[in-house]
């Protein structure tokens, strides 16, 4: 049944038996009734003054009148002020708990056949992953599981930065000062390597700008960036060397990649890169310049005029014929389009960025390409000590902090004492589920577009808004069923034998009654975080169940029954919302 549907039918009468008055069920909105006051939904009556012609609280009382009169599923209600708050009968709670049983994927919507494609990660080469990039990692693979969920053909795509100045940095500082440095011979895995290379190059080029100062050469370029700039050029003509190095340190990087990647649990459908695709929307700048989109100037540079946008005008070609950032990404839509004719793509980039989409987007729109496009822009992630700088070497790198992580969840699991008659294998597959657990529910759990304080010993903590609590939270189920399946209290639901529920039965069935609404919201704002409240609320209030009432009674074996059935429905939508956000759970703890 449809809950909703049927409560706004009920009200469309209520307005006509008892006002004479007729409305569409469109203009009629329900919304979840506030935690403090008792019912499940609530009707805002002022939008309806004007056609009942009566006070708030009269229109209420009577609608909520006519509902328990009339409707089978409403029991009561209570009127505060113009708010109408609906008391559902436990009968239809059983009700809609037995078709959330019954459903093996109940809350997924069904296949819209519609493609989206998310780029997300898109790393350079010259550095490892950091903390950064786990934020936008955990983003784009969450919001690829919601849509997939919702209906949608996901694809994951990853736009590797693999060219540029910023390479050709740690390119020339390990020709410099590599000695011919491996990642077998250091120990180091490749990627960091090459970071360690990037800084290398900001430290050397710091000095020799101070040299350079204090000879009274303040105005002269400096070689080692000259240098870089050189090798930049070589590598664009093809320069056998050059490109050697730059293979053999990118190969490098792409390994170190590969193995955080498997660490994080982040997958791939296709991998771009920017030395295939920076040349990339030359032809489309022709065209602008066919179609009047672009303009020349003098020195042969191509431009677009978007002040009418409210934008300001952009370079799309230099004058020596070369690509800027945005010419590639004109191409790169077409060729995306091109291997998957999307309906959407989604961009996760970070808002430092903002400025380059509304560019990218107004120049398509002005070029014809009806393509639709989204900038899934997220807040920064800053630690208690500042802001992270790449090239000083002061980011938190992701390696590291998944290890910090995993020796953060060991101390406290041994601490509590929750891996008793583990193997060493378990608990450490244990110690990194709480670990990955703890990093991505941190930084999902808040609104992506919100900038973010990142506290690892906050976000590993059992108890409060976390990862590990939800966690526990399904372990400790697990274990009741366990112990259900040992007694023979694991049955299929009957609702005939339940007549009145616990407060909290009631609450639970009805947070688990929102998972549909709440899955839709995620989907439609590209926001884990709505899922990450969703199961965390979810956890809670089971725990106020799991606190005030016996699961496996003793005395009374159908509510011993009911309570093990329902405890393993918390337990499967914990666990699907969960991996949602790309979290798996530990049946033990």
């Amino acid at each position: 049944m449809d809950l909703e549907k049927h409560l706004k039918e009920g009200i469309q009468q209520a307005f006509q038996q008892e006002f004479s008055a007729a409305i569409s069920l469109e203009d009629i909105q329900l919304q979840p009734t506030r935690k403090e006051f008792e019912g499940s939904h609530t009707f805002v009556t002022f939008p309806f003054l004007k056609i009942a012609k009566q006070s708030p609280e009269e229109v209420a009382e009577r609608i909520g009148a006519f509902l328990k009169n009339h409707t089978s599923i409403v029991a009561s209600f209570n009127v505060v002020k113009g708010f109408l708050n609906i008391v559902l009968a436990d009968q239809t709670w059983l009700e809609q708990l037995e078709a959330i049983g019954k459903e093996a994927h109940w809350g997924f919507l069904p296949a819209k056949r519609q493609k989206v494609v998310i780029e997300f990660s898109s790393p350079n080469t010259n550095k490892p992953l950091h903390l950064g990039h786990l934020r936008n990692n955990f983003l784009g693979h969450a919001i690829a599981n919601i849509l997939k969920a919702t209906g949608y053909e996901v694809y994951k795509v990853n736009l590797v930065n693999d060219r540029g100045i910023h390479i050709c940095k740690s390119m020339v500082a390990y020709q410099q000062f590599g000695k011919g440095e491996t990642p077998e011979t250091s120990g180091m895995k490749g990627d960091h390597l090459v970071g360690k290379y990037y800084v290398k190059f900001d430290q050397e080029y710091k000095k020799q700008l101070a040299a350079q100062k204090s000879a009274g050469k303040a105005n002269k370029e400096v070689p080692l960036l000259l240098a870089a700039q050189a090798m930049l050029k070589k590598w664009e003509e093809g320069d056998e060397e050059v490109v050697a190095l730059w293979k053999k340190m990118n190969n490098w990087v792409y390994e170190g990649f590969d193995t955080t990647y498997k660490q994080l649990g982040i997958t791939f459908d296709h991998i771009y890169y920017e030395s295939q695709t920076y040349l990339l929307g030359k032809d489309i700048v022709a065209e602008g310049l066919a179609q009047g989109v672009f303009y020349k100037k003098v020195d042969g540079s191509v431009w677009v005029d978007l002040t009418e946008e409210g934008l300001d005008e952009k370079l799309v070609l230099r004058a020596d014929g070369t690509s800027v950032y945005i010419t590639q990404d004109m191409g790169a839509v077409d060729l995306r389009f091109q291997d998957y004719h999307f309906d959407k793509t989604i961009y996760v980039v970070g808002s430092e960025q903002d400025y380059h989409f509304d560019v990218l987007f107004t120049i398509l729109k002005k070029l014809g390409r009806r393509y639709a496009l989204h900038h899934l822009s997220y807040g920064m992630v800053d630690l208690p000590t500042g802001k992270m700088k790449s090239r000083e070497g002061t980011v938190v790198d992701a390696d590291n902090l998944i290890e910090e992580m995993v020796r953060t969840a060991e101390v406290r699991t041994k601490e509590l004492g929750k891996i008793e008659g583990f193997s060493e294998e378990e608990a450490k597959q244990l110690y990194h589920r709480l670990a990955m657990g703890a990093l991505k529910y941190f930084l999902l759990k808040v609104e992506p577009k919100k900038r973010l304080l990142f506290n690892p010993q906050e976000s590993i903590d059992f108890q409060g808004n976390t990862g590990p609590f939800i966690q526990y939270t399904y372990a400790r189920i697990a274990a009741i069923l366990r112990k259900a399946k040992q007694e023979g209290a694991i049955k299929e639901l009957d609702v005939r034998n339940i007549s009145n529920l616990h407060a909290t039965e009631r609450a639970v069935i009805i947070q688990l009654y929102r998972f549909p609404e709440k899955l839709r919201e995620a989907a439609e704002t590209y926001a884990p975080s709505v899922i990450a409240q969703y199961v965390f609320d979810l956890a809670k209030v089971y725990n106020r169940l799991y606190a005030e009432v016996s699961i496996l009674h003793k005395k009374h074996a159908s509510l011993k029954r009911f309570r093990v059935y329902l405890s393993a429905i918390v337990a499967r939508m914990i666990q699907r919302s969960m991996k949602l956000l790309g979290i798996d759970m530990p049946e033990r703890m």
